[in-house]
């Protein structure tokens, strides 16, 4: 009987982000154009980079593989939130929610080794620049991102297999606006620790991986900068890396609040405000970020509003 009982729920309630229904037409208001700017300027951003000769080179071709992932990460979450805004009952079946989870997987992991491929890229353009073009061939470019996609696509679909394995039975609330693992983990009626372990394990070697590859290659960077006498060459450096410091700092900087530094007593869901973090504002600033602080990109954009044709 249990086990019949916990094969009818294939049926879930998404909780959301808020319960007053005063609010749910501005925000889905103000989410909508935040999704809308996401994708318009992640897809900007890659027509622009494919467009410049001048931007042909590993450097942009990390960054428009990134702006693919934001764009990915974004479409994985923000509609279905913008539909449950407006509808009278959050529903989402449980293929729907594996599916959801499995995108969400993919597209956060890939962008975490592509974030690293960019930090090694900075690395040997400034440790190593008389050795750049030999490192940093197109070849192994391509190597390092199919490498990125594979581990996302790895990471995500052990964390996909276990969970159609699992049963649930105890509750179909899902305290949360998108299908995550961790809110899934917790209703299931089966035993979870393999799942959990799983999570710790992958999820947790993945971010120190990707995060020390980070660190080292920008502490580096610090110390080739700070050797450099020349104030120009400082400032040229500081330019090229800023953009990426940046984009570094926010998707990594909510980990430190949520992992290191305490929770607040009086935050009511701190997973959830991280996962809006990740989902929502990141895809949509880096979009912003890169071209604004980013001269070679802020020339090309004003080439291609004046109708030039680039020529190589």
């Amino acid at each position: 009987m249990e086990k019949e009982n916990a094969t009818l729920l294939t049926e879930f309630v998404l909780t959301g982000l808020i319960h007053q229904p005063e609010w749910k037409i501005p925000l889905f208001l103000a989410f909508l154009v935040i999704y809308l700017v996401t994708i318009v300027g992640n897809l900007g951003l890659i027509t622009l980079i494919c467009n410049d000769p001048h931007l042909h080179i590993p450097m942009y071709l990390f960054l428009r593989n990134l702006a693919f992932m934001d764009a990915w990460l974004s479409s994985s979450v923000t509609p279905n939130m913008l539909v449950n805004f407006l509808a009278k009952s959050q529903i989402i079946t449980l293929s729907e929610c594996l599916i959801q989870f499995f995108s969400f997987a993919i597209s956060l992991t890939t962008e975490s080794f592509i974030l690293a491929a960019m930090a090694y890229d900075r690395y040997v353009a400034i440790c190593k620049p008389l050795l750049y073009p030999v490192i940093m061939t197109n070849a192994l470019c391509i190597r390092l991102l199919v490498l990125s996609f594979l581990g996302g696509f790895l990471h995500a679909i052990i964390h996909e297999i276990f969970l159609c394995s699992l049963t649930f039975c105890n509750s179909n609330i899902i305290d949360h606006f998108y299908c995550d693992i961790i809110p899934l983990l917790k209703i299931s009626c089966t035993d979870t620790s393999i799942n959990y372990l799983l999570v710790y394990i992958f999820a947790g070697s993945i971010q120190a991986f990707t995060c020390v590859t980070i660190l080292v290659s920008y502490t580096s960077v610090l110390f080739t900068i700070l050797k450099n006498k020349s104030v120009k060459g400082i400032r040229k450096a500081f330019s090229t890396c800023g953009a990426h410091l940046l984009s570094v700092s926010l998707f990594y900087g909510p980990l430190v609040f949520m992992y290191v530094l305490p929770a607040s007593p009086q935050a009511t869901n701190p997973d959830m405000i991280d996962s809006l973090f990740y989902t929502v504002i990141i895809p949509f600033l880096n979009p912003l970020i890169y071209s604004l602080r980013n001269k070679q990109v802020i020339d090309s954009m004003k080439n291609t509003l004046k109708g030039k044709v680039f020529v190589s």
